[in-house]
């Protein structure tokens, strides 16, 4: 079984497709001149590791005030005044890692809390993919991930979705799911002898849907 851990280089296959890039967040490798730029241009951005699992490594920076920023990592919120201050604090928790800034995403959200939705897509022997599961991630209150190791917790699909989006819970979920299924043949070109495919989708409050990542190796 095939994994490509890098999640850079799995957008820049998905970006080369047209329908697909206009699901993908804008996003920049980390840098000083990079984060001040999405940070004029957005009014929160999210750092993020290349490589990384369970949502790990994951800072959100919101824009506060002129030259001020607040950041949420793990449990732990800051407050910090200037661009290089802030960038000190992620290279910290980056350590020497390569990082990307990506733009973020105002999800909507069920309770209150973050939510976003998994589908699942595995190659049966015959050759064929099927989706094998559509569920939604909820936050754990206070925090800004909803991976299920960092305490968020599942709900059907559908049910999360009809929270949200009461007249096109269906709408999205068939928008997810094709193009889920568009991304895989992408992707198997790409990397031939991937054989399962979980992409995590946020769905933002006036109901874009957005790829937030892709695993080869989904739990």
């Amino acid at each position: 079984m095939r994994t490509v851990a890098n999640k850079w280089k799995k957008f820049e296959v998905l970006k080369q497709h047209g329908g697909v890039a206009k699901h993908i967040p804008h996003m920049q490798p980390f840098s000083e001149a990079a984060l001040r730029a999405m940070l004029d241009r957005y009014r929160f951005v999210v750092a993020k590791p290349y490589i990384g699992t369970g949502g790990g490594g994951v800072v959100k920076v919101e824009k506060i005030g002129e030259g001020r920023y607040l950041t949420h990592y793990r449990y732990t919120e800051k407050i910090f005044t200037g661009i290089p201050q802030l960038v000190r604090y992620i290279d910290g928790i980056r350590r020497g890692r390569q990082y990307m800034v990506q733009q973020g995403i105002d999800l909507a959200r069920v309770g209150g809390r973050r939510t976003d939705y998994r589908v699942k897509i595995v190659k049966q022997p015959s050759g064929v993919w099927k989706i094998t599961a559509v569920v939604a991630r909820i936050a754990k209150p206070g925090l800004f991930v909803t991976n299920l190791c960092q305490g968020g917790h599942l709900m059907k699909g559908m049910q999360a979705l009809r929270v949200c989006f009461p007249k096109k819970a269906k709408d999205k979920r068939l928008t997810m799911i094709g193009v889920a299924r568009t991304c895989t043949k992408l992707l198997e070109q790409k990397y031939p002898g991937i054989s399962q495919l979980g992409f995590d989708f946020g769905i933002d409050r006036q109901g874009t849907v957005w790829i937030l990542e892709v695993n080869t190796r989904p739990h």
